[in-house]
């Protein structure tokens, strides 16, 4: 049986590996990322196009006066359809010193998820690629995929994505 004092540590362990999430939807399915990775949630805006950019890019903003790329997450996942809407947003993310936005369907709402209440994505031979998951997690009926923005992006396209980012500034 435990003493108070560990019953105590035990609990401060378990509230220090709860991490809070940014949940929202692509298609039909909901996702979520570290909310520490987050700056801004901003309506969509029609980005500049850049010239011979991957499909998934849709351009560069101007945000107060730093260029960032804008990825549409929708493509760059493969979504069926993809429609902007009035519910289009567009995430300001900050990765890996690299400030960029993600265009998603929608917002839904902040979640904290104990780190044991995060469990692993199935893992798929072949033609799937899941690198970008860190697991799946369940909060009531809702399934969230968490994903890795960092381990979304490749290092070349991180690497496009800096070099637009530094050229245009």
């Amino acid at each position: 049986m435990l003493t108070s004092s560990a019953q105590r540590s035990q609990s401060a362990a378990a509230a220090a590996s709860v991490a809070e999430y940014l949940t929202f939807r692509l298609g039909e399915e909901e996702y979520s990322i570290d909310i520490l990775r987050v700056q801004e949630i901003r309506s969509y805006e029609q980005p500049t196009r850049l010239a011979h950019a991957p499909d998934f890019i849709k351009g560069v903003i101007d945000l107060r006066g730093v260029i960032v790329p804008i990825v549409d997450l929708r493509l760059k996942l493969g979504c069926e359809k993809v429609e902007y809407t009035d519910f289009t947003v567009v995430i300001i993310l900050n990765v890996g010193g690299t400030v960029l936005g993600a265009v998603v369907d929608a917002v839904a709402d902040v979640v904290a998820l104990p780190a044991n209440a995060i469990k692993a994505a199935p893992q798929f031979q072949g033609q799937v690629d899941a690198s970008f998951v860190r697991g799946i997690a369940t909060l009531g009926e809702r399934m969230l995929i968490v994903v890795d923005i960092e381990s979304l992006l490749s290092s070349s396209e991180m690497g496009m994505l800096k070099s637009v980012a530094a050229t245009d500034a």
